[in-house]
């Protein structure tokens, strides 16, 4: 309201500025025209005439102003109720999030860049926060479910010992000790995706050449497969594209996955790594000769903590959100992933695609 009187305020000395120019200069102007184009008449005659210039002028500039007044009015009404209606949708949207409604988005109001910046700002605040609100309850939801099966053997344990049932023995230190390992991890896990689905553990990138991480990941998972018994080989491609990626997040990736691989790959398997050309992007792949994953758990391998009976077992050890973190973290690089399996008992490739640099 206050835009619009002030619209109407400028409006209103516009329209006397011009009637009271009008009115000082309009009559002088015409009485010198008269004398130059020298028409003889009497100061009657000649008072008549400017009496007749002022009224058709005052008569035409009335209508006129009015008309302009009327159209600015029309105007100025419709764009500060344009604006109004604006604000108070960011105003309204604004009280929705502060509220933890993150699901409130402004319309783009087409009233020029500034406002649409406005609400594409806006719109990406919500769109922000809604992404943490979200990570946050699945967060609160996955710990709940996860954490129940090692606090629950841990207290069945120690009410055990407490009732003397059991005792202190190697194995019940064992028991313990596992689940409190798995607690831990769990722990570390779950902050680590949390991070990596917010983008917080990609810093800046450089430009890395294929072969170095693949050597690198291949080197840091060496150990764990000889103690095994599985062979782990390597397969750089001479055409495969140098990216520009945290090299140590995307170490960590192949990590998961080669972790992931070993867990399911029987003694004297084999998982090898690949670097080559996907068109234009650089391909990272992990194969594996172990158990494959049946076709119907495909499309859910990379949900935090879901399992199934072969293809993410407990017993294998994991906690089911290294390979929500790999997508993650690749996500986070502009990349993809995904996983084939021919079919159960066939082996899983797991396939990471990075732009080039």
């Amino acid at each position: 309201m206050r835009l619009l009187a002030a619209q109407l305020l400028v409006l209103l000395v516009g329209a006397l500025t011009a009637w009271a120019v009008a009115a000082a200069i309009g009559p002088p102007l015409f009485h010198e025209h008269l004398r130059r184009a020298g028409m003889s008449a009497s100061p009657s005659q000649v008072g008549h005439a400017e009496e007749a210039f002022r009224s058709a002028s005052a008569v035409t500039l009335t209508l006129a102003l009015l008309a302009a007044l009327a159209a600015a009015l029309v105007v100025s009404a419709y764009v500060t109720s344009r604006v109004g209606r604006s604000v108070s949708a960011v105003a309204a949207a604004a009280g929705d999030v502060a509220g933890g409604h993150y699901d409130a988005r402004v319309p783009q109001p087409g009233l020029g860049d500034e406002f649409d910046k406005l609400a594409l700002s806006f719109n990406a605040m919500a769109d922000r926060l809604e992404t943490v609100e979200d990570t946050r309850r699945r967060l609160l939801a996955d710990l709940a479910h996860e954490m129940r099966t090692p606090v629950a053997t841990l207290d069945a344990y120690l009410e055990a010992l407490e009732d003397g049932v059991a005792t202190l023995d190697t194995t019940t230190t064992a028991v313990l000790r596992d689940q409190t390992r798995r607690l831990a991890l769990l722990a570390t896990d779950i902050r680590a995706v949390s991070r990596a689905e917010e983008r917080e553990l990609v810093r800046s990138a450089e430009a890395v050449a294929p072969a170095d991480l693949v050597s690198a990941a291949a080197a840091g998972a060496a150990d764990r497969y000889a103690a095994k018994g599985v062979v782990l080989g390597t397969r750089v491609a001479s055409d495969a594209p140098g990216v520009r990626v945290d090299a140590e997040r995307i170490g960590q990736v192949l990590g998961n996955l080669l972790d992931n691989a070993l867990r399911h790959t029987p003694e004297g398997g084999t998982v090898t790594v690949r670097a080559r050309r996907s068109g234009a992007d650089l391909e990272l792949s992990v194969a594996d000769t172990g158990d494959g994953i049946a076709a119907e758990h495909l499309d859910h391998v990379f949900e935090r903590f879901y399992r199934v009976d072969q293809a993410r077992d407990r017993d294998h050890g994991g906690t089911g959100i290294g390979l929500a973190i790999a997508k993650a973290l690749v996500d986070a690089h502009g990349g993809r992933i995904d996983v084939i399996s021919p079919s159960d008992g066939q082996g899983a490739e797991f396939r990471v695609l990075l732009p080039p640099e």
